[in-house]
């Protein structure tokens, strides 16, 4: 089965949203903005990923950091990439997972501390009211953040320091734009005297796929839809692979080792973006009305079971 996506349009930013939902998609393609208004503050009444705000949140939030940027190396990443990617660690369906994420809560995001499958379901039908007809994208939604598995105990209840988080490459010099880079220059690879390098390991234009990750949630769910012959489209494997990679979607770092191919795929994220970032609140959604839609879709795109 083939999956043809339509090539979203970024709307003007001179344009308000409410005209952007209201001039609609004439010629068929997508429009970025959708009809989704961003809240002002998130869930804590602050404004979203704000890491400096001072509270008991932030301080679990800072912790989660300094771990993350002192340990994630290229040599950790490798490891943890050739012992996971063998998806030898369980046999479950999508759904699933999505029920043993209820036990866990991201310490590094600031602006939520609900059970991810909250957050999941959130993202989903925010998605699934502004793009009713691109359901790869509500599965997607769905199934971002289900690495966050590895802090299973099935799956050697992983630290979340090396589960959750932005994510950033490795094997070149780290950007000031990752958040919280103050803690980077603990990280042996800051010392590599290649690695600490522009470019270190890579060439210009490279391309995404040829790039080492810090290794996370983003990474492994990417290898386990991957490694299961899923029918999503390339994508949603893009977009599950590099949607933590703020310091590129958010702030245009690492360009330079992007291909045409990745210019094209980064207008997903941007669209998911919103619904991964803004859709988070403290109101539930009834999971037994919606849950019948994401079983139908995760049989569409899934097999019964997968490796993990």
């Amino acid at each position: 089965m083939t999956i043809i996506v339509p090539e979203p349009i970024l709307s003007d930013n001179n344009n308000s949203e409410a005209e952007a939902k209201e001039e609609g998609n004439v010629d068929g393609s997508l429009k970025l903005d959708g009809g989704f208004m961003v809240p002002d503050n998130n869930a804590f009444g602050n404004s979203f990923r704000n890491f400096f705000n001072e509270s008991e949140r932030h301080a679990i939030v800072m912790e989660t950091y300094r771990r993350n940027h002192i340990y994630q190396t290229y040599e950790f990443a490798t490891k943890m990439k050739e012992e996971y990617g063998k998806l030898d660690k369980a046999e479950m369906s999508v759904w699933e997972c999505c029920d043993l994420l209820n036990e866990f809560v991201d310490e590094s995001d600031p602006d939520l501390d609900e059970p991810q499958i909250e957050h999941l379901l959130q993202s989903a039908e925010a998605v699934r009211r502004d793009y009713p007809d691109e359901d790869w994208l509500h599965l997607t939604a769905l199934i971002h953040d289900l690495g966050k598995v590895l802090l299973h105990q099935s799956f050697g209840a992983q630290p979340q320091w090396s589960t959750v988080g932005d994510t950033f490459p490795l094997g070149c010099a780290f950007d000031p734009a990752i958040v919280h880079s103050q803690f980077i220059k603990e990280n042996p690879d800051s010392k590599n005297p290649v690695y600490s390098t522009k470019l270190g390991i890579y060439s210009e234009s490279c391309g995404l796929d040829n790039v080492t990750m810090s290794w996370g949630h983003d990474e492994y769910m990417y290898l386990v839809a991957k490694g299961n012959d899923t029918k999503l489209p390339p994508e949603a494997l893009f977009v599950i692979r590099f949607h933590s990679f703020y310091a590129l979607h958010r702030d245009g770092a690492y360009t330079y080792l992007m291909n045409e191919e990745d210019k094209k795929m980064l207008k997903w994220v941007h669209i998911f973006n919103k619904y991964d970032l803004y859709s988070k609140s403290k109101v539930r959604v009834d999971l037994e009305k919606v849950k019948p839609y994401y079983l139908s879709l995760i049989d569409k795109y899934f097999p019964a079971k997968l490796r993990w």
